[in-house]
């Protein structure tokens, strides 16, 4: 079976990547034509930066054996050093510390790229290059190893995230509010930003990432077993009941059947159910894609009516959407772990240690992050290069 569980992997692998590409569909889509062109060279540059500090040190920070008393790895993985192609390694019997590296290497991937929404439309592409590979060595890798890592504080407390709810949504929407905070919105805001430009890409980017969302959850298994089955089948589930009910939200609101509405419920159904996957039964994951979409939906009209221009809404989907996931787990959790249906209602508080921890150390870090640069290096377009659009004044390019 190990061959067959390393070759499922792989394969969940290359889904979970394909999931980057098909963000900057989603988020390009939903912006002014005349910044398509930079989302999709945020989410590639995302690839490329991310792999190189993966390779030099991320990996090794998130995934080593435990240092600092769980607050993150040693140095043992760094560029690759004793991470095998041939044994199986710390996290898996079943596959090998090089595929498992790979593996991981592409949720920080989409990961770095969901922060994209606050720095769109307004930001130069120099430094967000820097923040990211800071914010993977800083943000990501930390959190990372305490839930995940040998040794991670929050794994030993024995907080439940089956494929990254914390690590990945709630850390990045948070992450995002504070980015949002820092550089201040966008010119015009929110009055003359106007409709997303191409819808058919934001609908297209959503089939790409519901098709990778099957390799970032059943991948999340480690073997192409029962329980990598249930997984894919508690996110198609849970996507499709949020899709519809965003849907028929929105068209109780406005009168008209969103196409965009569909695709932002489905997204936070995806969200939702990613701490959860392996751990609940299909009936269980359809109640909390229909709780999610509630709970968004309110969330993205508040932020709406604010000042913060969260431009994507990285927050209200994926960090809100997260959090109820994460939460969720906590509830309904019955195979593999016990939440508080199933008997054990101090889930719940460990749940909720794991929210609050990582709520507080992405939001802080990346404020911080975000207010340095800010200072230093600077972040925002000067006004004329904001007004012609960030394809031309940073890339030189157009569609």
């Amino acid at each position: 079976m190990a061959e067959a569980d390393t070759a499922f992997l792989l394969i969940c692998s290359v889904l979970v990547f394909i999931m980057t590409p098909g963000l900057a569909l989603f988020y390009g889509g939903l912006l002014r034509k005349k910044n398509i062109i930079s989302m999709f060279a945020m989410c590639f540059v995302a690839i490329a930066v991310v792999g190189v500090v993966w390779f030099l040190l991320g990996y090794s920070l998130a995934f080593s054996p435990n240092f600092l008393g769980g607050f993150i790895g040693g140095l043992n993985f760094a560029s690759m050093a004793n991470v095998s192609f041939m044994n199986p390694g710390i996290y898996s019997p079943a596959i090998q510390d090089m595929v498992y590296m790979i593996f991981q290497l592409m949720f920080a991937v989409i990961t770095a790229a969901i922060i994209a929404s606050p720095f769109v439309e307004r930001v130069k592409f120099s430094s967000f290059i820097v923040f990211i590979a800071l914010w993977v060595l800083l943000v990501y890798a930390p959190i990372a190893h305490w839930v995940w890592g040998d040794g991670g504080w929050l794994k030993g407390l024995g907080a439940l995230d089956f494929a990254g709810g914390t690590v990945v949504h709630v850390n990045a929407g948070f992450s995002a509010l504070a980015i949002a905070l820092v550089i201040k919105q966008r010119r015009g805001y929110p009055k003359d930003l106007g409709e997303p430009s191409n819808i058919p890409y934001v609908l297209l980017g959503t089939g790409l990432l519901w098709l990778g969302w099957f390799g970032f959850n059943g991948g999340s298994s480690l073997q192409a077993n029962g329980i990598a089955a249930l997984a894919m089948v508690n996110t198609m589930f849970s996507a499709c009941a949020a899709g519809f009910v965003w849907l028929i939200l929105f068209w109780i609101k406005t009168g008209k059947a969103s196409t965009l509405a569909l695709a932002t419920g489905i997204l936070a159904g995806l969200v939702a159910v990613t701490p959860a996957a392996g751990f609940v039964e299909p009936w269980e994951a359809v109640v909390i894609g229909m709780c999610v979409s509630v709970i968004c939906f309110v969330a993205l009209n508040l932020r709406s009516k604010s000042r913060v221009d969260e431009s994507l809404d990285a927050w209200s989907v994926h960090g809100v959407g997260g959090l109820w996931g994460a939460l969720a787990t906590g509830i309904f959790a019955s195979i593999g772990a016990a939440g508080l249906i199933a008997g054990n209602p101090g889930q719940i508080l460990i749940q909720l240690i794991d929210i609050l921890a990582t709520m507080g150390y992405a939001f802080g870090v990346s404020f911080g992050l975000a207010w340095v640069l800010k200072k230093t290096i600077g972040l925002r377009v000067n006004p004329d290069e904001e007004y012609i659009g960030l394809d031309i004044s940073q890339h030189g390019e157009k569609l």
